[in-house]
């Protein structure tokens, strides 16, 4: 049994509009997302059309979900962060007004914080990265999902400062773009694979 009848028989079992949300359920999984999950809905019998938008559907449900929470966090992250600085910068200028003009010249400087170690970032992460500093988050998210998965990329760009207006907008017509050309590659393959 090929691969194309195997997932025709196993879509078989399932009714024809629970069909459609099982392509859409496949396609918010990282690294299958849209692509796959449409070509998985155009061989397992679906119309294309209909495999195409509900992969679709999929993919940008969840990275609207990463975007919305990678904004929340980010901004708490920002805040806590501005929270800090004032406090700092409170506490400083208390201790030089204590000290008075001659006491400020003879404290001892505080200790540098050790940095943290980071793990050093995947190939993926690194040329996605490229791709935002050369072509900008328009090329970035339709170039990224050839380095890494479109939730991923909706992520960084998030954690960079992007609107999420403006990433949902550009993470939308990528998705719809790589849906497309694999859908109609998909349903080509199946034509001559057919035929």
């Amino acid at each position: 049994m090929d691969v194309v009848t195997f997932i025709q028989h196993l879509m078989s079992q399932v009714p024809f509009f629970v069909q459609p949300l099982i392509v859409a359920l496949a396609a918010m999984i990282p690294f299958v997302e849209a692509e796959l999950a449409s070509v998985l809905g155009v061989w397992a019998g679906l119309n294309p059309v209909v495999a195409a938008v509900a992969a679709a559907a999929g993919n940008f449900a969840s990275v609207f979900v990463v975007v919305v929470f990678g904004a929340r966090i980010r901004a708490a992250i920002v805040a806590r962060r501005a929270r800090r600085v004032a406090a700092a910068q409170a506490t400083s200028a208390r201790q030089l007004v204590a000290a008075g003009p001659a006491g400020a010249a003879g404290e001892p400087d505080l200790p540098a914080q050790p940095a943290a170690e980071r793990k050093p970032e995947s190939k993926g992460v690194q040329r996605f990265k490229r791709f935002l500093v050369r072509f900008g988050v328009p090329g970035a998210s339709i170039l990224g999902p050839l380095a890494i998965p479109t939730q991923f990329t909706s992520a960084i760009l998030v954690s960079t400062g992007v609107a999420k207006g403006w990433v949902l907008l550009w993470q939308a017509i990528a998705i719809s773009l790589w849906t497309t050309l694999t859908t109609l590659i998909a349903t080509g393959v199946l034509a001559l694979v057919a035929g």
